[in-house]
């Protein structure tokens, strides 16, 4: 099955790379095509391109306006003729905003399926993702063999908007849990205990959970390369403030801990792993 790739970000490469792993034939295309590079597949000069070689396109792009950009730039996938073809967004998509990218694709005659997933480079590495979908049956049933490649499940949310709803009340836990973690770890070192074995006990007790398990090692070896961006979840927990303003409800740790993470810009390391938050609370 030859598939589409556009978006080699840290999270799309290594989704690409599991689906070549997995037997797929991928043409893909990134605005800074380096990108690309040491990936098997055949590299397109641009989305229309993608779109003219494989009948399922995948995206996975920073945030909705990137991906409107890629629908209706000049050679864009909208420029192609999309007629009966499957974009798979994996995009963290504002609530609100993925609305219209429904609209723009289908009114051209492609399906849309909106598939943001929970998991970052590693799980993504191993097809371990969770897959939220939402959207039409018919374009979750033509998605299954590549978000079956990717992730361990897939929770159908058919509801358009859903999947992005969920998305980015998971990625408030991811943050809140984070950011604790890391001020758990400050904490600890300035009152004179051994970071690494502060925060081996505290994966044994309350701070025990998945975010624990994949960013202790980083906190403790300091080393932040990215795997999930500090701008990323920046950019999530905003679009989070913004459906709890929809809603009309406050927004208590959600809102706290997204500024926490907007020092991260002021600092200089928004770029790097957003378990980088840790810099914040020890000073360095």
């Amino acid at each position: 099955m030859k598939v589409g790739f556009i978006g080699m970000g840290n999270l799309g490469k290594a989704m690409a790379g599991r689906l070549i792993e997995q037997g797929f034939e991928l043409v893909v295309w990134n605005r800074t095509l380096g990108k690309c590079e040491g990936l098997k597949a055949e590299i397109a000069e641009s989305p229309a391109a993608v779109v003219s070689a494989a009948d399922v396109i995948v995206l996975n792009l920073f945030d909705t306006a990137a991906v409107l950009d890629v629908l209706w730039m000049e050679n864009g996938i909208l420029s192609a003729d999309i007629e009966g073809k499957l974009i798979i967004d994996t995009t963290t998509n504002h609530f609100g905003d993925v609305f219209q990218l429904y609209d723009e694709v289908e009114s051209m005659g492609g399906m849309y399926l909106e598939a943001p997933v929970l998991g970052s480079t590693v799980p993504a590495s191993k097809g371990l993702l969770v897959v939220l979908a939402s959207g039409s049956a018919l374009a979750l049933e033509k998605a299954r063999p590549v978000l079956d490649a990717i992730g361990r499940k897939t929770c159908w949310l058919e509801k358009e908007g859903a999947a992005s709803k969920v998305k980015v009340i998971n990625n408030m836990l991811l943050g809140v849990f984070c950011a604790s973690i890391a001020e758990a770890a400050a904490l600890g070192e300035k009152a004179g205990i051994n970071k690494a074995e502060l925060l081996e006990i505290l994966a044994e007790g309350a701070g025990k959970s998945l975010v624990m398990d994949a960013k202790k090692d980083k906190i403790i070896k300091g080393d932040f390369s990215a795997q999930f961006s500090g701008a990323c979840i920046f950019k999530d927990m905003g679009y989070l403030q913004a459906l709890a303003h929809e809603l009309q409800t406050p927004l208590y740790t959600g809102s706290l801990v997204k500024e926490l993470f907007g020092e991260m810009f002021r600092k200089g390391i928004a770029d790097e792993d957003f378990s980088a938050v840790y810099k914040v609370f020890s000073g360095e």
